[in-house]
């Protein structure tokens, strides 16, 4: 039987907040394995945002265990919870998150960056590369001012990409798109998932939950239900990435 690509046990989370605890996560316990569509859905102050910062290396938990394939995560330092985000985590973010001042190409390098790598003229034509996948290949020079929100948060997608991560986690990827966008932007998700890459997803949309293969329900710190989704097909006019060269580029799959 495969190994989960991440796995929980008890996992807990206590803040301290005026002298007074406060509970957020309530012993979950949760594993996902490798090509896994997981949505994370629940009200505001469900805990499921404090979840996905845990599973990201973000946060630590006050007490459980985190397993990111045979590494138990939840007992690293800071250092190493850094190298682990570099090396095997691909984030997403509902703000995009890119450097104003810098291309659509450089944002995309910023992983690589951090992990040290040198930015050569191989690195620059594979994120160059990625930024086609994401049908941004007419816009390698433009600045995030310069672009839709939709095609700001391609360029996040690509950049999740630059490490050729194990797992993606998005928290709220279509949040400030229009429902047009938003489809494109989750046919792309979904066309990653499909090649193998596993996606973790903080959603309170049922519509964007529906493209996942799988659907947790957070409240009041714990998982109150988990369920299998036949998730909604890709449309075959949005298909944006060329299956045929997405394992050369992306890797890690």
């Amino acid at each position: 039987m495969e190994s989960p690509i991440l796995q929980v046990e008890n996992l807990t989370k206590v803040y301290t907040l005026g002298g007074y605890p406060l509970t957020v996560l309530r012993g979950i316990s949760l594993s996902v394995k490798v090509g896994d569509f997981v949505a994370l859905m629940g009200p505001s102050g469900s805990g499921k945002s404090t979840l996905l910062n845990i599973l990201g290396c973000l946060d630590r938990p006050t007490s459980g265990s985190y397993h990111l394939g045979e590494e138990d995560v939840s007992i690293m330092s800071d250092d190493q919870l850094s190298d682990i985000r570099c090396r095997y985590l691909g984030f997403i973010f509902q703000q995009y998150n890119l450097l104003p001042q810098y291309t659509v190409v450089e944002n995309i390098e910023v992983p690589l960056i951090y992990q040290g790598a040198k930015i050569d003229e191989k690195t620059k034509s594979r994120c160059e590369s990625l930024a086609n996948l994401v049908g941004l290949g007419d816009r390698l020079d433009h600045r995030p001012m310069q672009l839709s929100g939709g095609q700001q948060q391609r360029v996040a997608i690509a950049r999740s990409l630059a490490n050729a991560p194990s797992l993606i986690l998005a928290d709220e990827p279509t949040g400030n798109l229009d429902s047009s966008t938003s489809v494109e932007i989750m046919s792309l998700l979904r066309i990653l998932n499909s090649m193998g890459k596993t996606i973790v997803m903080v959603t309170h949309e049922n519509d964007i939950a529906a493209w996942s293969k799988r659907i947790l329900r957070m409240r009041d710190g714990q998982i109150e239900s988990d369920t299998p989704n036949t998730p909604i097909p890709i449309p075959t006019g949005l298909r944006l990435i060329d299956p045929d060269v997405l394992t050369n580029i992306v890797g890690g799959i």
